[in-house]
């Protein structure tokens, strides 16, 4: 099967104005069941040519069901890079975040943030393809503790953080299909391409 490559803004966007796709991709990476999701319509894309920057950010208002049952809303937060960016430009968007309000049943509410970055580009330090940073490192694929730090993952989320942070570095998914998350994070997969451009990928 031949599928766009959703590296790009264009197609990412596309795919996950989907609600069953999106709730699917949120959920797997939160490990959550996911009842509802909003595309928040404030899609934002920063473009640098000169420096080669490109950063894509999607807002949703998701509802969750905990553990015990309850309905929690929560929003998340998407940022996509291509190239390695300024670390004060994320932390930047986030920060806007923290500053609003959102209006749940007429009535305004701050809603808890998680935030997922998709990187097109590798953290050296940290080897696997997806993590969650909590108070530690998280290898979303081995089920380990990573005891090593990012430079990167540090100055962006802080020793403080006030929020869940879930990283997805692209170049080091490989074709493992061994569980739910494998088969999501296949779909980003940089290999396999039909055309030289790499636009669009074989997909299986």
């Amino acid at each position: 099967m031949i599928i766009a490559n959703p590296i790009y803004d264009t197609v990412f966007k596309r795919m996950m104005e989907n609600e069953r796709v999106a709730k699917f991709f949120i959920g797997t990476l939160l490990e959550q069941q996911i009842e509802t999701v909003e595309v928040k319509p404030q899609e934002f894309t920063y473009t640098d040519e000169l420096a080669g920057l490109a950063v894509f950010r999607l807002d949703f208002i998701a509802t969750i069901k905990t553990e015990t049952g309850e309905l929690k809303k929560i929003l998340i937060e998407i940022q996509k890079a291509k190239n390695q960016i300024d670390l004060m430009r994320f932390r930047r968007y986030l920060g806007e975040q923290y500053k609003k309000e959102d209006k749940i049943n007429n009535a305004n509410i701050v809603l808890p943030i998680t935030t997922i970055y998709i990187l097109g580009f590798i953290l050296p330090e940290i080897e696997t393809a997806c993590i969650k940073v909590e108070k530690n490192y998280k290898d979303l694929i081995n089920r380990t503790i990573i005891n090593k730090k990012s430079d990167f993952v540090e100055k962006l989320t802080g020793r403080h953080s006030a929020h869940d942070c879930f990283i997805v570095q692209v170049d080091r998914i490989t074709n493992r299909y061994q569980t739910v998350l494998d088969k999501l994070l296949s779909v980003f997969e940089q290999n396999n391409f039909a055309d030289d451009r790499k636009i669009t990928k074989q997909f299986s």
